[in-house]
């Protein structure tokens, strides 16, 4: 007969190979073509809602692997909020307006010919350039098992958003907050831009270091000829000196030297001297000193231009480097603009939109900035004023967008007022209302609002919002008002923001508007848009507050740790202002995403690694197991080695979830279970431990801690399950009646297992946990989704804290048992440790009264434990009555490991002072279980069958 179609072996149509490249993209059409974010939303209306507001992705350009990263945390996040219960909406949106398009579209159709075209055909190209990678970033998120409203998402250039934008700038304007003025602005040549702080990143350079000298032009205080000495490593700056400033509080000296007498702060000479090479004796520092306020209004003269450059004071003048004096330009730089206004010094910015020197530099104009040092150098030189020209090293701004050097440049813009109804102090006060995770958002954020100029909302540019303001053409009066914006944004409502490039200024405004200066009614309009952070910044008020899908006030922004300074920023302005509130109630910050060594990527390192690629080659799946297990709140490394240790990871888990459901086909969980409480101690323990894995992951889906998920679920599967419970308890779903109620009590436990398991890895892990579900049995009107349940609370019934601190005894004893085995094995004892007996002698354990009592109470199911064929518990301690062969026997068990007989092996245990025997088991091996018997002989009915066996099948032919 053959034994083995006795058995009740595993049975499944789980695949065992996952073919996540094949499989998901129609588990992805299968979830839009059943609408299951939908249903999951009609499940829970009326629940407490859950509100995670998509930072808008930008519209250009495939997604890379950190919108990979952002859209899955999102996804979990979403997920897990919803199976727990909430009504958790996801609208994904787009950042659709920008410099980037409209750099792409001029690079598409070259420079001149767009600069040929009107704005409104400019705008009309960058729109289908926004629409087009909607549409392929859609499908992209879509394809990572992101579930969502994608049909129907925000973007920022539908004319209902922008309506909303232009309504809250009316806001602004009425508050006072918005004002026009010429100041130095960051300012990319190359996009021909102002530029906002966040769209600034800073880069080494090496450009020149030089003392200038200007020369003393009359002071009865100042030894005459005298010079005062300045540093500057930007010397394209000069041409628009105005001042030279000293700190008020710092003593400046004379310093006779080879080029004259300097003037300088007293601690920096030693410095000065050894860099313009004078040594010890070729300089002389005259008697007195000069406080800095002194020395105010001191007059020079600059270098090579006809113009008077007097000294003033500035508490900004440091000592760490340079002189102490430092020169002043107001139109390039903001510490120089705001002490030239408390002065009356003249803005002046000699430099064009594209970076080159006006005629107001004298024989400069033309020049690029950035190729005039060695031209202003040799001025300097020929003029007598270059004390020292170096070479230095440092930290400068670059577009971010262009990767290219900027420029502080003052021009006309327009400006909110950070200290107008004291934003400012409102906003740092919003974020401490804020759960800020990590902690240190919170920090980061308050410096940057701490030390931040006001913001710069126009940009010079087509693609964007326009500002609504026009121009009285009789007196150049500015005209703004909430009034004007909420004209145009009922406007922009039915034609979009193309209706301010289309229109005419009069048919723009509201009838009957006059210049309230001159009493004009012709006027021409604005030329510059809004700042992008600005479109971004009002999303709360454009989507979350309007959007029938959403409502009231965002619990969660989540963005990359950049966006401190970007959207995170801004939207706390924008609702600050017109709302008195953060927008969010919690802020959620990933890091950047790495290469296994550390590195940022880049092209240029060839250590890109496409979102695309990975699911080609692996699936979605494996990149959702990748966010889940790193620990995002820090920057995530990813690469070839770290993805191929996930897929393993991944195969356990799939193996496991395999192995439960290939041993539940013939169960029916609402007729084939056993009460928890009837069921061995090996299930009851196996429960706990699953109802503490539940608690756990809850806790960590709550608290944003999916990496804690991952090792739990990793470590329950991997431990718990498949080295202990499971394979214990395959004997009993083997070889136990297939009805009997001992393998009935191992399936409910297996599918109970198996329900948790399915739920806590559904957020993450999406399309297996659909997989799984699909083919695990279910309780009759179960949901057809997984994502239409609910991640189960930890079961109270099945914690038993007595139990789990038994058990964890008595695996310590398995433990120490299976060493023992092992030990046989490898001398070649036994092969299979069913091929074992196993002797303890508890007597022997005298100081642990506790230890001997366990192994006792468990005498009927150690070998079930350690898999072993029989496992005795001799009486007694091997003592004198044995003779003097028991002596010996008693020294080689208790003493070093070795043989005891010829069939027989021993393994001293530490942990249960004393040995573990191994011999060969007694009997004959079953045929049915391979389990050894006396049982089992020849003449047994049926032959060669243990006892156990033996009654199974008696029963299935009954």
């Amino acid at each position: 007969m053959d034994f083995k179609e006795t058995l009740n072996l595993p049975k499944t149509r789980f695949p065992m190979r996952a073919n996540l490249p094949q499989n998901e993209p129609a588990q992805v059409e299968r979830w839009e073509r059943e609408k299951i974010y939908f249903k999951v939303l009609e499940a829970h209306q009326g629940n407490e809602r859950y509100l995670l507001h998509d930072g808008p992705p930008y519209a250009n350009g495939n997604i890379h692997i950190g919108h990979a990263l952002n859209k899955i945390l999102k996804d979990i996040i979403v997920k897990s909020k919803s199976m727990m219960g909430f009504h958790a909406p996801y609208v994904p949106g787009w950042d659709c307006h920008g410099l980037p398009i409209e750099l792409q579209v001029e690079k598409n159709i070259g420079r001149a010919k767009k600069n040929a075209l009107a704005k409104s055909e400019v705008r009309r190209l960058c729109k289908e350039y926004a629409e087009k990678y909607i549409s392929i970033q859609r499908d992209e998120f879509r394809r990572l098992g992101v579930l969502g409203d994608w049909q129907n998402p925000y973007r920022t250039l539908d004319p209902a958003y922008e309506a909303a934008e232009i309504r809250e700038l009316g806001k602004f304007i009425a508050a006072g907050l918005l004002y026009r003025q010429k100041k130095p602005v960051y300012w990319c040549a190359s996009c021909v831009t102002a530029l906002a702080e966040a769209e600034v990143e800073y880069e080494e350079i090496t450009s020149p270091s030089i003392y200038v000298k200007f020369t003393v032009k009359d002071s009865s205080l100042i030894p005459h000829p005298s010079s005062f000495v300045i540093w500057t490593t930007t010397p394209w700056t000069l041409p628009a000196n105005q001042a030279i400033a000293v700190h008020p509080d710092f003593m400046y000296r004379h310093v006779k030297t080879p080029a004259g007498g300097l003037i300088l702060n007293e601690e920096l000479i030693e410095g000065v001297m050894r860099a313009a090479g004078f040594e010890a004796g070729q300089f002389e520092i005259t008697p007195g000193a000069w406080r800095g306020a002194e020395l105010e209004g001191i007059g020079c003269r600059h270098p090579w231009l006809d113009r008077d450059v007097p000294v003033i004071v500035g508490e900004f003048v440091t000592r760490d480097q340079g002189t102490g004096c430092v020169h002043i330009a107001p139109g390039h730089g903001q510490e120089d603009y705001e002490v030239g206004q408390r002065y009356g010094l003249e803005v002046l910015a000699p430099v064009d939109a594209e970076g080159r020197f006006t005629a107001e530099a004298g024989d400069l104009a033309g020049t690029s900035v950035f190729k005039a040092d060695g031209e202003i150098i040799q001025k300097l030189a020929e003029t007598g004023a270059l004390l020292k020209e170096e070479k230095l090293t440092h930290s400068y701004p670059h577009c971010w967008r262009c990767k290219k050097p900027v420029i502080f440049r003052a021009t006309e813009q327009w400006f909110v007022s950070m200290e107008k109804n004291e934003l400012r102090r409102h906003a740092l006060e919003a974020i401490d209302r804020v759960s800020w995770i990590p902690p240190w958002g919170r920090e980061r954020i308050r410096g940057m609002l701490e030390s931040r100029p006001d913001w710069c909302i126009s940009r010079q540019r087509s693609w964007g919002v326009p500002i609504p303001v026009v121009y009285c053409n009789g007196c150049r009066r500015a005209l703004l008002s909430k009034e004007i914006c909420d004209h145009v944004a009922s406007l922009f409502e039915r034609e979009g923001s193309d209706a301010w490039f289309d229109r005419a200024a009069n048919e723009l405004l509201p009838a009957g508007l006059q210049c309230p200066g001159c009493g004009g009614k012709d006027f021409s309009k604005e030329e510059d848009i809004l700042d992008v952070w600005f479109d971004s910044g009002v999303s709360h008020a454009a989507v979350v507050e309007v959007d029938p899908r959403l409502g009231g006030v965002a619990d969660l922004y989540l963005e990359g740790s950049d966006q401190h300074r970007g959207w995170f920023h801004t939207a706390l302005l924008t609702s600050v202002a017109t709302r008195a509130r953060a927008p969010y109630q919690n802020v959620l910050t990933h890091g950047f995403t790495l290469d296994g060594k550390g590195r940022k990527m880049s092209k240029s390192l060839g250590n890109v690694i496409a979102p695309q690629e990975i699911m080609k080659k692996h699936g979605a799946e494996i990149l959702r197991l990748w966010v889940a297990a790193e620990d995002y709140r820090e920057d995530v490394r990813i690469s070839d080695e770290i993805l191929n240790r996930l897929v393993e990871a991944y195969r356990k888990l799939r193996n496991t979830a395999r192995f439960l459901i290939s041993n539940l086909y013939d169960f029916d969980p609402d007729k084939d279970g056993v009460p928890v409480a009837d069921r061995p101690e090996l299930d009851r323990w196996i429960l706990h431990r699953t109802q503490a894995l539940v608690g756990r992951c809850r806790e960590a889906y709550e608290q944003f801690e999916f990496h804690v998920v991952y090792h739990a679920l990793n470590n329950f599967c991997s431990v718990d399950l498949s080295a202990l419970y499971l394979d214990i308890v395959k004997d009993r779903l083997y070889c136990e009646g297939a009805n009997s109620r001992e393998r009935r009590a191992a399936q409910a436990t297996l599918y109970q297992i198996l329900d948790c398991l399915v739920h806590l890895m559904a957020p993450v892990l999406s399309f297996t946990a659909e997989e799984i579900w699909e083919h695990m049995p279910k309780r009759k009107g179960a949901a057809g989704s997984i994502f239409l349940s609910a991640i189960p609370l930890p079961e109270a019934s099945w914690k038993d804290e007595a139990l789990a601190e038994r058990w964890e005894r008595i695996l310590k004893v398995r433990g120490e048992i299976l060493k023992g085995l092992e030990a046989a094995r490898s001398k070649g004892l036994i092969g299979h440790s069913l091929d074992a007996k196993v002797v303890l002698y508890p007597d022997s354990y005298e100081s642990d009264g506790a230890l001997r009592e366990l192994l006792r109470s468990c005498k009927e199911n150690w070998a079930d434990i350690v898999i072993a064929s029989q496992v005795e518990l001799q009486q007694g301690k091997l003592s004198e009555e044995l003779g003097d062969a028991g002596q010996a026997l008693q020294k080689k068990l208790f003493g070093v490991p070795g043989p005891i007989a010829d069939n027989g092996w021993s393994y001293t245990s530490e942990f249960l002072q004393g040995a573990i025997a191994v011999y060969k088991a007694d009997g004959a091996k079953c045929e049915r279980c391979w389990k050894y018997s006396e049982e089992v002989t020849p003449d047994s009915n049926p032959p060669m069958l243990c006892g156990r066996c033996s009654r199974v099948l008696k029963g299935a032919t009954v």
